[in-house]
């Protein structure tokens, strides 16, 4: 089969969550408009995560996997999913399944005229203090960045590949995916999607890294901003 989208899934000590991964990606592949697999990123879980991810894989063509040698965090395994991605479209969605995978169809709608399109949590169902920090930390990236997207924490994107390929992740650069795309030139859109409460698993984010950690990453941003190179090949043998 040829894939036109992979699922970027990663996956940090959530075994109590794969068998449902596995259910509700393996029934999105069913009613998917792209011909859809999905590639499982382990950042170094500690508990069964990886042999529950091999059993998945094994059971089903769909699903592939990378594990690392040791947990590097989330950008680092949103990045590695992005360079083993071989497909036109990639996207990106969290282990947790708060958002519904179902909603890639929505993205995938714009994706004709779009190099990014990203989810925003409607009526989120976290609570007042993970909802209020997020808040906070979207107003200071958006001050920073200019790029229009309310949510850039929602774990629910989909990327034109070779933009994604061209994105130089460093820690904490997850939540300036869009503002990556801008700075390649590309345009970017944001669609209402679902979110849900967590079922399982425990979140792997405080309000540290909510707020702090967000504010430090926009002068990273910055840094990059001013130094980032962009070039168009006119002719090539």
């Amino acid at each position: 089969m040829i894939y036109q989208f992979t699922i970027v899934v990663p996956v940090y000590n959530e075994e109590d969550n794969l068998l449902r991964v596995e259910k509700e990606l393996l029934a999105y592949t069913k009613t998917a408009t792209k011909t859809t697999k999905i590639l499982f990123v382990n950042d170094g879980s500690k508990d069964k995560s990886q042999t529950l991810i091999e059993n998945i894989c094994n059971r089903n063509p769909e699903f592939t996997f990378i594990a690392f040698k040791e947990n590097c965090g989330l950008s680092a395994a949103v990045k590695a999913g992005f360079d083993y991605t071989d497909t036109e479209l990639v996207g990106y969605i969290d282990s947790d399944l708060q958002t519904a995978p179902s909603d890639f169809n929505l993205l995938l709608e714009h994706m004709g005229t779009h190099d990014l399109v990203t989810g925003v949590r409607a009526n989120r169902k976290d609570s007042f203090v993970k909802n209020m920090s997020s808040t906070i930390a979207n107003g200071i990236r958006r001050s920073f960045t200019h790029d229009g997207m309310d949510d850039t924490g929602c774990p629910l994107k989909v990327i034109k590949t070779d933009f994604a390929k061209r994105i130089p992740m460093f820690r904490g650069l997850h939540r300036f995916l869009p503002a990556m795309i801008l700075l390649q030139n590309g345009t970017i859109k944001q669609i209402p999607v679902q979110h849900f409460p967590r079922v399982a698993g425990e979140a792997k984010f405080g309000v540290w890294n909510r707020l702090i950690g967000p504010l430090m990453d926009c002068f990273a941003y910055l840094w990059m901003k001013k130094k980032y190179i962009n070039y168009t090949v006119a002719k090539k043998s």
